[in-house]
């Protein structure tokens, strides 16, 4: 896939020096920003303006994480340009170790069947084809009265009910913001992608290449989800988005990261690192980067008697981490909605994603905002929804 980049300005090109760590650098940095990107700062709702910048403590933090600006032959990644061969770099690694996807579906089938009215909003329940072989997911299209076209968001989690506000509140994301004039689409979890043994993949490949992991397998459903709502009439298809929260925000984040028509992405405390320390961060497992076609590890973090297997095991031992699928957004915006699993120290590897907008001209486009829990809050919902108002609403979105 292609990055799309707009407006990279000459003084970026030709005066901003790489060296082989990443440059020290936030957000707010006043010497990248022009007029108008002082205009946007300022449109940037009060309650997330804070967001785009880390804690004192972690400014020009960089951690353990290898630099993203960096060929894999040691060269520096000093333009917009050498960014775009380096990002197809990064692409190719983890392809390669989590397959390639099929042929994403261009027009996406729906079937429609209940019809609800609620309050200022029309409720379809539908199916949607995500796959080959016909294959489909349920899920929950909200429509708000008006016109059109709206800016939509996809929301992914274990089920399509909590997301349309039918489950468990306060992840209700889908009803929340078709309140508030988007079209959203709530889906559930595929069945290929069982949570429980025996995991199966998504579709037959070619034993020459390697297995196609369930992450990645749901991110290419919901790429096809994002192509759903791309030729409906009543939506934009420049301006949609997605979130999840918790094995929604991982799925979310794979999603976003690996399709860049997604113009830009709430991530609710996945764990946006490998963290072997974070028993919820379990990327380890068969349903996630974990899977093996003839073998089944139990479940559990890693150890000597319950070792790593699949995509997992090759990724941590060639040195890989998560820090690296964030940077594909740039120079697209994503919001950490932290909790528990992802407090204010995960800026040490959300600055590389930081370090790789400068280098391409732009500001406020990786934010955090943090709780205690790992579960959402009033707070840091409406953090959320501001989010997506700004960059799907009123801000341009950035491809």
């Amino acid at each position: 896939m292609s990055l799309r980049i707009l407006n990279v300005t000459l003084i970026v090109c030709s005066t901003f020096l790489v060296t082989t760590e990443p440059t020290s650098a936030s957000n707010q940095d006043s010497n990248l920003l022009d007029s108008k990107a002082k205009k946007n700062r300022g449109e940037i709702p009060k309650v997330i303006e804070s967001s785009f910048t880390p804690p004192p403590d972690f400014v020009g933090e960089f951690g353990k994480y290898k630099s993203l600006l960096t060929f894999q032959n040691g060269k520096p990644v000093k333009t917009a340009a050498d960014w775009q061969r380096r990002r197809k770099e990064i692409l190719a690694a983890w392809r390669s170790s989590m397959g390639s996807w099929p042929d994403l579906i261009g027009k996406p089938k729906i079937r429609y069947s209940e019809r609800t009215r609620r309050n200022n909003i029309t409720q379809h329940r539908i199916s949607v084809e995500i796959a080959p072989d016909d294959q489909t997911v349920t899920g929950y299209l909200l429509i708000p009265d008006g016109d059109g076209p709206f800016p939509a968001v996809l929301v992914v989690y274990y089920d399509a009910e909590t997301g349309a506000g039918l489950g468990k509140e306060l992840r209700d994301f889908g009803y929340q913001l078709a309140k508030r004039g988007f079209v959203t689409l709530s889906i559930g979890t595929p069945e290929f992608c069982s949570l429980n043994p025996p995991y199966k993949p998504l579709c037959k490949q070619s034993e020459e290449e390697p297995p196609l992991q369930p992450l990645s397998a749901l991110a290419y459903v919901a790429a096809n989800c994002h192509n759903a709502l791309a030729n409906m009439p009543n939506v934009d298809a420049e301006r949609i988005g997605i979130i999840g929260h918790s094995y929604g925000g991982k799925w979310a984040m794979f999603a976003s990261c690996l399709y860049d028509k997604f113009a830009c992405a709430v991530w609710s405390d996945p764990g946006i690192v490998f963290d072997e320390s974070r028993a919820n961060i379990n990327y380890w497992e068969p349903w996630y980067l974990g899977y093996e076609p003839e073998a089944t590890r139990q479940r559990g973090i890693p150890s000597a008697i319950n070792p790593r297997t699949g995509a997992y095991k090759e990724l941590i031992l060639e040195g890989h981490d998560l820090h690296e699928l964030h940077a594909l957004m740039a120079p697209r915006p994503f919001l950490v909605s932290g909790g528990a699993e992802d407090p204010p120290k995960r800026w040490k590897a959300l600055n590389h994603s930081v370090a790789v907008n400068t280098l391409l001209g732009y500001v406020n486009r990786v934010a955090m905002t943090n709780r205690k829990s790992h579960s959402p809050t009033p707070e840091s919902n409406d953090q959320i929804y501001a989010f997506f108002e700004y960059f799907l609403k009123i801000s341009s979105p950035a491809h």
